[in-house]
């Protein structure tokens, strides 16, 4: 499978769709509903959406040129981003609609409580079910820098993003721009398995 134009390009269009999210947000400060919920919204599912190639992309990395274990390590940390993936997906899908059903910020929260009373909701969608993304990348990253496939740093980079996020949302901007230090280069430098295999003593200065 080659390497397209677009999987490279993903690795820096879903951090910049990130950081657009991030700004969006910070402009509205009732935080829905209206034109600047639903837009930072859509920015956001273009992010989780871009990061469906990259996460893949670095499975096939991670995978490649390893026995059963490394490529069964390499697998679980993509089914765990895409996991977390599918929750994210969930979780602005459901904030789209009430955006969409609502008149005030008093409404969706009525519509959020509505949702968030069915049995498992919130864990899936709210808490547990998205850290299954951010988890899953920091596995795939923490791979390939163990085999010396991108520098130690770039996972540093992805866990300052991810910190960030957790300390307050108005940090998004900040995340999006780490990830983006973190994940853009990769798309150009992470050679796909088929076409020329990267090798443990590869070169980390990347």
């Amino acid at each position: 499978m080659s390497n397209s134009p677009w999987r490279r390009a993903a690795f820096s269009v879903g951090p910049l769709c990130m950081t657009a999210y991030g700004l969006i947000r910070l402009t509205d400060e009732e935080h829905g509903p209206g034109l600047a919920w639903s837009s930072g919204h859509l920015f956001f599912l273009a992010a989780v959406a871009c990061f469906i190639p990259v996460v893949l992309g670095m499975r096939r990395t991670a995978a490649a040129g390893r026995g059963r274990p490394g490529r069964a390590l390499a697998a679980a940390g993509a089914v765990t981003a895409l996991l977390g993936i599918v929750c994210v997906v969930a979780q602005a899908v459901i904030d789209l609609v009430a955006g969409f059903l609502s008149e005030d910020r008093e409404a969706m929260r009525e519509i959020f409580r509505r949702v968030k009373s069915h049995a498992g909701v919130e864990p899936a969608v709210y808490t547990v079910g998205p850290l299954l993304f951010y988890v899953g990348l920091l596995l795939l990253m923490t791979q390939l820098a163990a085999l010396r496939r991108i520098a130690a740093w770039r996972p540093v980079a992805v866990v300052a993003g991810i910190v960030a996020t957790s300390v307050s949302l108005d940090l998004l901007p900040v995340a999006g721009l780490l990830f983006l230090l973190a994940f853009a280069p990769l798309g150009r430098r992470l050679e796909e398995p088929d076409r020329r295999p990267l090798t443990a003593t590869a070169s980390p200065n990347r």
